[in-house]
């Protein structure tokens, strides 16, 4: 019985979710009926499908921080992610957008549903352009990293990898920002600076993360045993930060796409926040089983799935791409590279 409760046991990891989820779901059934909790299922399965190479990707940061500062990210952060983020994150949206007190957008988010989705979707060019730029910003930054050892993909990733400048991928983004923001005149405003904004968002907190490497040994908090390493005091605090961060940037599509399913606000922070919740357990079950480390091309599959999210928010910009495409794409890719992993382990 002692296993089923090892801080490594999936029944430890995922029991809370597992708790949260029925309880949740229990609730909008009972007060919302089975319209509403039909709706809460689709959105649950959404955030999974669009967060799941965020788990990935978490988890490689997540494995630097200490067994304290892992509860937190599944308990504080995990309040954050849904209240902040799937709540109080779109209507600030409105309230910038559209030039509305923060009384009246929470008026109309309550009370108008319909009149605040639209105010939300006039926004989406900016979300897109915002959230697209960050994204493509992580993968380009991953994928030409010039100590970068193992590739997946090889012809693709070695020329990248040759590539490699420090100031390229900021180049890059920011010419597909212009060019999108060019084809969309009407919007070129609120694209461009979007889309800027995203890019100095990444170079300022990969300038951050950075700094922190550089000073770890002498901030209070930063043990040092090679690959076990795990972080504590300031160190932990300003990792904590930046996966907040990056959890709000792979979070933008399944916000807009969930007024697509529904406009009750409070449906929606129940749905997607029970899937935070999953994605979130998912992320520390792979840092205490080290899969990172199993499955040699997990990383890689998960920063495809980014590029390709990516791509898709820039699209978004000049014609619809159906969620469902996406969200099945970047599933594909993490399976076919946990699939890979599988059979280069096999081969050794």
């Amino acid at each position: 019985m002692k296993q089923h409760f090892h801080p490594h046991a999936p029944l430890r990891i995922f029991g809370i979710s597992g708790l949260v989820t029925a309880v949740s779901l229990a609730a909008v059934a009972v007060f919302m009926g089975a319209g509403a909790l039909g709706a809460a299922l689709v959105l649950v399965a959404v955030e999974l499908a669009f967060s799941f190479d965020n788990a990935v990707i978490n988890a490689k940061v997540l494995a630097r921080m200490s067994r304290f500062w892992q509860q937190m990210f599944l308990t504080v952060g995990v309040v954050l992610a849904i209240f902040g983020m799937r709540v109080v994150f779109p209507m600030l949206i409105v309230m910038v957008t559209a030039h509305l007190p923060w009384s009246t957008v929470l008026d109309l988010a309550l009370h108008h549903p319909d009149e605040y989705a639209a105010r939300l979707e006039a926004a989406h060019p900016a979300i897109s352009a915002f959230g697209g730029s960050f994204l493509l910003m992580l993968a380009l930054h991953f994928f030409m990293d010039d100590e970068k050892r193992v590739h997946w993909i090889a012809h693709i990733e070695r020329p990248l990898k040759a590539a490699a400048r420090w100031w390229l991928p900021a180049v890059i983004t920011v010419t597909l920002v212009a060019l999108f923001a060019v084809a969309v005149p009407e919007r070129w405003t609120q694209i461009w600076q979007a889309g800027i904004s995203g890019v100095l968002l990444f170079l300022a907190i990969n300038l951050f993360t950075e700094w922190i490497g550089r000073t770890t040994r002498t901030l209070p908090g930063a043990n040092h045993g090679g690959e076990d390493v795990s972080h504590t005091g300031w160190v932990a605090l300003l990792l904590f930060g930046y996966l907040q961060i990056l959890d709000a940037s792979f979070s933008f599509d399944s916000v807009i796409g969930a007024f697509a399913i529904t406009n009750d606000v409070i449906l929606i922070a129940v749905g997607l926040g029970v899937g935070a919740i999953w994605v979130r357990s998912l992320t520390v079950y792979m840092v205490r089983r080290r899969l990172l480390s199993a499955y040699t091309y997990l990383e890689h599959g998960a920063h495809y799935a980014v590029l390709t999210l990516a791509a898709a928010m820039f699209v978004a910009l000049v014609v619809e791409v159906p969620q469902v495409i996406t969200g099945l794409v970047g599933i594909g890719l993490i399976l076919s590279s946990i699939v890979a992993s599988r059979q280069a382990r096999l081969a050794k």
